[in-house]
């Protein structure tokens, strides 16, 4: 019998499509530049530098951050940056909405950090994560702002989880 260690975290089930995309976007913008400046015969090593460097851009831009959650956490990594907040100690849970709804979630221990919600609605385990942290949060009455957005997103997801299965079903 094998020892079991501590569950690995939940991840963003489509982050690793999304940075093939992020991926391939820049490896053709990069091979486009340099054959277009190859073929009006002006490359140069400056240039092709250049082109290396704009899309390393392209490829910053496209990158999605990715989100993982396990007991009790919750972080997002972006291409600069990490953080992480404990999801059985949230202060607050706000949603912000606009071009990209998000959450914006605050810990007790003044850690805090922004996640996208359509993310949480596409990885059920990543929603798990967060729900349990969040009830434990409700548990011990650290949570002093945004139970209602809490209640509002679970409905929201479970809703659209239960559309979704369905459709798989087959049944309208």
């Amino acid at each position: 019998m094998h020892p079991s260690g501590p569950p690995s975290p939940a991840g963003d089930r489509h982050w690793r499509g999304s940075a093939r995309f992020a991926v391939g976007c820049a490896l053709v913008f990069c091979t486009l530049a340099v054959l277009v400046d190859w073929d009006a015969g002006t490359l140069t090593a400056p240039r092709a530098v250049l082109w290396l460097g704009l899309s390393a851009a392209v490829f910053a831009v496209l990158l999605p951050p990715r989100v993982t959650a396990g007991q009790g956490w919750l972080m997002v990594r972006g291409p600069l940056r990490r953080r992480a907040v404990r999801t059985d100690a949230l202060v607050s849970v706000r949603q912000y909405d606009g071009v990209t709804a998000h959450l914006a979630l605050r810990d007790a221990y003044g850690q805090s950090l922004e996640v996208d919600s359509r993310v949480l609605a596409a990885s059920p385990l990543l929603w798990h994560e967060l729900d349990a942290g969040i009830r434990r949060s409700l548990e011990k009455s650290t949570l002093l702002h945004g139970e209602e957005v809490f209640r509002r997103l679970g409905e929201q997801i479970d809703g659209e989880t239960a559309q979704a299965i369905l459709r798989t079903s087959g049944m309208p």
